[in-house]
């Protein structure tokens, strides 16, 4: 390991020397491998640095690639996008299939990053079939998973696991050790979201070794988080705790502002399940301006609806309706369904507290309406709960009807 560090130093200096001595060729061959190096092991600001001096010498795709990368790694989305495009101009114009194809693959993550799925999507299945026309089998590893990462947050589970378990025998087949965790993350991921916590638990433990032996530092904060997520949903709030302060060091460390901003809202959602109403607003109001900060709209309306659940808890009412119809149309916006179906249940729980049960009424309509458009698991409650609020209305107004006794 030392060998191969101090090498590295000698490539980071040569790379230096040829920016400094205006030799294109030598520093963009360097800075490729280099850089190559550095995002496999989350060392996202050098790479940008790195591939920022190349650039200095003239247009070249792979730095542009791989700033993109960098820049996406740490939560900046659109200058991302800005390098990405760039670079899939200069891939088609050299007919480099390979290279498009990749570019292709990074534009729809940091699309799925934004909430924007079919857009995500449509690059993916750009990506594929270029992949397997070239034989780039990691790359369509890859791109499965990603696929699936979009089913998944979509809600539709199968779809998800049948495009992580088509990539996983591809990432093993190719010694893809870093891909295979990502993939095995994944894997827990659907898990935990149908439930099989112990299933879940497995696969992020058979995950978390190989980011570490591999220097994955942001694969190895991403699975701690999901460690920690499965721990709360079973009850165990110190122990998520503890998983989700791990991961937080890590993500600052790699600069992914994103996954901070993600983590600092898990450990408020963990306060506020203790009842510890103000450390859990803390964190919440550290991790709003951070979504704000990279563009996150999803990230920023779950937070946005998860203060006004803080407030309404406080008996604040007026503070959490705020936050929740700041909430309500980012939801709409990133067509997050079943978000928006929470957060008008909680407006609805808010106008019913405040006696207000033809407002209630109406959310609680558009609730089940969501419900039955994403098939929720809370559809039968929510009508039950509908109908009981109509029910005590029309009593309500049969009341305030009713003649005056003698």
């Amino acid at each position: 390991m030392a060998n191969d560090l101090r090498a590295l130093a000698r490539y980071v200096e040569v790379h230096r020397l040829a920016v400094a001595g205006r030799q294109a060729a030598i520093a963009r061959d360097v800075g490729r491998r280099v850089c190559r190096v550095w995002l496999r092991t989350s060392r996202f600001a050098a790479v940008e640095a790195m591939a920022t001096a190349t650039l200095t010498l003239g247009p070249d795709f792979d730095a542009l690639y791989q700033r993109g990368w960098a820049r996406s790694a740490t939560g900046r989305p659109w200058l991302a996008l800005e390098d990405y495009q760039q670079a899939l101009t200069f891939y088609r114009q050299a007919g480099d299939r390979a290279g498009e194809a990749a570019t292709l693959n990074n534009i729809g993550g940091v699309y799925d990053n934004l909430g924007d799925r079919q857009r995500a999507l449509d690059h993916y299945h750009q990506a594929l079939p270029i992949q397997r026309e070239v034989g780039d089998r990691a790359g369509e590893a890859t791109t499965l998973t990603n696929i699936g990462g979009v089913y998944d947050n979509l809600g539709d589970r199968q779809r998800a696991l049948d495009h992580y378990h088509q990539a996983l025998p591809i990432q093993r087949e190719v010694g893809d050790r870093a891909g295979e965790a990502a993939t095995l993350t994944n894997i827990g991921s659907v898990y935990n979201g149908l439930g099989d916590r112990q299933k879940a638990l497995d696969h992020y433990h058979q995950a978390l070794p190989i980011q570490r032996e591999v220097g994955d530092r942001a694969g190895e904060a991403t699975t701690l988080t999901n460690i920690g997520h499965v721990y709360d949903n079973l009850g165990d709030r110190q122990r998520a705790l503890d998983h989700y302060h791990r991961a937080l060091p890590i993500w600052r460390e790699v600069g992914d502002r994103a996954g901070e901003a993600a983590t600092l809202s898990n450990i408020g959602s963990v306060y506020n399940r203790l009842g510890d109403r103000q450390r859990a607003l803390d964190h919440y109001h550290r991790a709003l301006p951070i979504w704000r900060e990279v563009g996150d709209r999803a990230g920023e309306a779950a937070t946005l609806s998860n203060i006004g659940s803080v407030y309404n808890r406080l008996g604040d009412r007026q503070r959490a309706l705020d936050h929740f119809h700041q909430a309500l149309p980012i939801r709409r916006e990133v067509g997050d369904r079943a978000g928006e179906a929470v957060t008008r249940f909680n407006i609805a729980m808010v106008y019913q507290a405040e006696g207000d049960l033809d407002q209630a009424i109406q959310e609680l309509e558009h609730v089940v309406d969501l419900d039955r458009q994403v098939d929720h698991p809370d559809l039968e409650a929510d009508t039950v709960l509908l109908e009981q609020l109509r029910r005590q209305r029309a009593n309500k107004h049969g009341s305030e009807s009713s003649p005056a006794g003698p």
